[in-house]
C-alpha cells in the first residue's frame, strides 16, 4: 500500500492554478499544507463506496511538543474551512476563530499545537465535489459520493495518523464542528483526552433538515447549476447559492439580535422606494451575506455538506440509545450551549450531557447567557471564552502540560 504524500503550502500538486479564479485555485492547489493519500489507500465511506485518492488540506498553529501530547483538533462548521486563525487566501479576511485561537488566547498556541483540517467534501483543498475525478480528469460534480459526518472524521483520523499523533489533547468544534467532536469521541474512544462540543446536537432535527432542503432546492433551481456540472460550463449558480446562504444565515441569529441590530430601519434612504429594492437594512445585510458567500464557497459542497448533517443521528447509529455512543469513554467533556440558540437549542446539549451521565463519563455543562443566537460561538462572548480557557487550562495542568 502506498504512503501518503505531504505537499507544501501553495505547491501545485494536481494542475496549474487557473487564472483569475482564486476559489477554484484553492480547490486544486490550496495555500495551506495538504496530505494526499494515494489510490491504493482508499477511504471506505459509510455508503460502502471507496474514495481515492484522498486529499486533506489543513492549517496548524503553535508547536507540537516532543511527546506529541499537546495537539488540539479544531473541527469547523458548515461554511468554515482550515483558516481558523489565519488570513483567508480568497477573501483576505481574518480567520473565523481568531478570537479564540492564538498566543495567550483561550486556545493558547503558546501551549498547544492546533490543527484545523478542511473537511472531506469541502472546497478549500480537501477532496470534494469540485476536486478532479481521477477517472475522468474533470471535477466530480454529482459523481462525488454522498458523505457523512462519520466519513469526515475518518478522513481526519488519517491526517492525525500521518502527523504521528496517538492521542489528541482535545477535539473542539461548534455547530457541525460539534457533531464531528461527538463522532470523534464515539469512534476513537482511546484517542481523545478532552472534548468541547459547542452549540451542537446529537442528531439533526426535522426543522433543520427542512431548512437545508430549502437551501439545496434554491441551488438546484438555479439554471447555472447545470445538474452539478457548472464547472465545465464556466458558470456558477450564484443566485441559488446566495439565496441558500441568506436563508441559512437567518437561522444563525436570534430574533432579539436581528431586531436590535436592524429593526425596521431603512437602508441608505429616507423613505420607502415602493419597489423590490433592498429598502430595509436587514434586506441589504442578507443580500451582502449571500453575494460574498458565493465568492468563497462551492455550491455542490454546500449540497453535500448539508446532506451529511441531515444524515447525522448518533442515537440511531448506536442501537437507538444515545448513551451507547459513549460506552467505555475515557474522554473528559465540556458541553456548551447558548440561551438564544434556537437552531441547536440547549435541550440538545442536555441530551448529550444526560447520555454521558448515563455511562458515568466525566462531563461538565455550561449554558452561556447570550442574545446572539447560534453564531454566538463565533462572536465576542467573554463568558464562553473564559469557559474554554478554564477547561483547557485545568485539563492541561492535570496532564502536566507546561
Amino acid at each position: 500500500m502506498g504512503s501518503p504524500t505531504a505537499v507544501s503550502a501553495g505547491q501545485d500538486h494536481q494542475k496549474d492554478r487557473p487564472e483569475g479564479e482564486p476559489r477554484r485555485s484553492e480547490v486544486l492547489s490550496p495555500s495551506s499544507p495538504v496530505v494526499v493519500f494515494p489510490e491504493d489507500a482508499p477511504l471506505k465511506l459509510e455508503s460502502g463506496q471507496l474514495l481515492a485518492p484522498l486529499s486533506i488540506a489543513y492549517e496548524t498553529y503553535g508547536t507540537l511538543n516532543a511527546a506529541k501530547s499537546n495537539a488540539i483538533l479544531i473541527c469547523h462548521a458548515l461554511t468554515g474551512d482550515q483558516y481558523a486563525a489565519s488570513v483567508h487566501p480568497v477573501t483576505g479576511k481574518p480567520g473565523w476563530w481568531e478570537r479564540l485561537i492564538g498566543p495567550g488566547k483561550p486556545i493558547d498556541t503558546d501551549r498547544f499545537f492546533v490543527i484545523c483540517p478542511n473537511i472531506l467534501g469541502g472546497c478549500m483543498g480537501s477532496t470534494g465535489p469540485a476536486s478532479l475525478n481521477p477517472r475522468t480528469g474533470k471535477p466530480y460534480g454529482l459523481d462525488f459520493p454522498v458523505i457523512t459526518i462519520g466519513d469526515m472524521v475518518d478522513a481526519q483520523v488519517r491526517l492525525i495518523d500521518h502527523l504521528g499523533i496517538d492521542e489528541l489533547f482535545s477535539v473542539v468544534g461548534g455547530s457541525m464542528g460539534g457533531m464531528q467532536v461527538l463522532e470523534w469521541t464515539a469512534r476513537q474512544k482511546t484517542r481523545v483526552a478532552t472534548a468541547i462540543p459547542i452549540a451542537a446536537a446529537p442528531w439533526h432535527s426535522a426543522q433543520n433538515i427542512a431548512f437545508h432542503e430549502v437551501g439545496r432546492q434554491a441551488v438546484m433551481a438555479d439554471p447555472d447549476w447545470r445538474n452539478g456540472s457548472y464547472y465545465e460550463h464556466g458558470v456558477v449558480p450564484k443566485n441559488g447559492l446566495s439565496v441558500a446562504r441568506m436563508a441559512a444565515h437567518i437561522t444563525y441569529l436570534s430574533e432579539k439580535a436581528l431586531q436590535g441590530k436592524f429593526g425596521r430601519n431603512l437602508q441608505d434612504r429616507a423613505a420607502r422606494s415602493f419597489s423590490f429594492d433592498a429598502d430595509f437594512k436587514i434586506e441589504s445585510y442578507l443580500r451582502h451575506q449571500g453575494s460574498t458567500f458565493v465568492d468563497r464557497f462551492d455550491a455542490n459542497s454546500y449540497l453535500y455538506i448539508t446532506r451529511a448533517m441531515d444524515y447525522f443521528d448518533l442515537e440511531a447509529a448506536h442501537g437507538g440509545k444515545l448513551a451507547n455512543a459513549f460506552l467505555g469513554t475515557r474522554t473528559q467533556f465540556c458541553v456548551v450551549s447558548f440561551t438564544s440558540d434556537w437552531l441547536y437549542p440547549t435541550r440538545d446539549s442536555k441530551a448529550i450531557v444526560n447520555a454521558l451521565n448515563a455511562v458515568a463519563a466525566n462531563v461538565s455543562f455550561v449554558e452561556i447567557e447570550s442574545d446572539k443566537g447560534h453564531d454566538a460561538f463565533l462572536l465576542e462572548e467573554p463568558e464562553f471564552h473564559a469557559t474554554v480557557r478554564g477547561f483547557l487550562t485545568a485539563a492541561a495542568v492535570k496532564r502536566g502540560l507546561a
